[in-house]
């Protein structure tokens, strides 16, 4: 009796008392603060936690909120923001990455990938089978064959089965994307949960070709209680 082909390998587990290598970062691609509506994280726990876990470079990512410039947003938190957005749309929820305006929520998600694009930048999917929350499901395969992903999120802290995340990495692979790696923390105690280590980058561009080199580093944590 055979056992099938071994289980894809998502990530290894967190090790953040180690530094990054020498010319790499160490990133956290999807984290969320209080205003995103339903988490708890301040700018300053944040910075907290960036520091202890040793994490170089945050995608702050509000729902439906722009929290800043990176510039404004990198001298709160004590280390590199990456100013984001995760934005629901009609088909499920995107990740917009290195935004300098707000896209509004709840547009065709078509237009609302053609507003990321426009200011230059990047279009990830979040957590795109994870039947628990809003992710693309089966539009994802749609949108990487009409070239409309930059990015999937292969590794998401917060969901418990890893067969969705194993799931958003075959699509990665199949189009030949690079995968992302994000605790999701609504809470201080989420940060650390997963991340990235990477070459160093200087912009989107630079951004994906070094998450093709990427090392994955995660390991599920549950859902922080929902906060109104």
């Amino acid at each position: 009796m055979t056992s099938g082909p071994p289980a894809i390998e998502l990530a290894s587990p967190p090790d953040t008392l180690r530094p990054a290598p020498a010319g790499w970062v160490r990133v956290d691609c999807h984290v969320h603060t209080v205003a995103s509506g339903d988490a708890v994280t301040t700018l300053d726990r944040l910075a907290e936690r960036v520091a202890v876990h040793r994490i170089d470079v945050v995608c702050l990512t509000d729902h439906n909120h722009l929290a800043g410039t990176a510039e404004e947003l990198s001298r709160a938190v004590g280390c590199r923001v990456v100013p984001g957005e995760e934005i629901r749309t009609g088909w499920g929820e995107l990740l917009g990455l290195f935004l300098t305006e707000r896209v509004p929520y709840v547009l065709p998600t078509r237009e609302a990938i053609r507003r990321i694009r426009a200011q230059g930048g990047l279009v990830c999917a979040p957590h795109p089978y994870d039947p628990e929350r809003s992710g693309l499901g089966d539009r994802l395969e749609e949108l990487c064959r009409d070239g409309l992903i930059d990015a999937v999120e292969v590794f998401n802290a917060k969901i418990e089965d890893p067969e969705h995340n194993r799931a958003a990495l075959r699509a990665a692979r199949a189009h030949r994307l690079p995968g992302t790696v994000g605790s999701d923390a609504h809470d201080p105690e989420g940060i650390g949960a997963a991340y990235v280590e990477m070459p160093d980058f200087d912009g989107p561009r630079t951004f994906l070709e070094a998450l093709h080199r990427a090392r994955r580093y995660g390991e599920y944590r549950a859902h922080a209680p929902r906060y109104r």
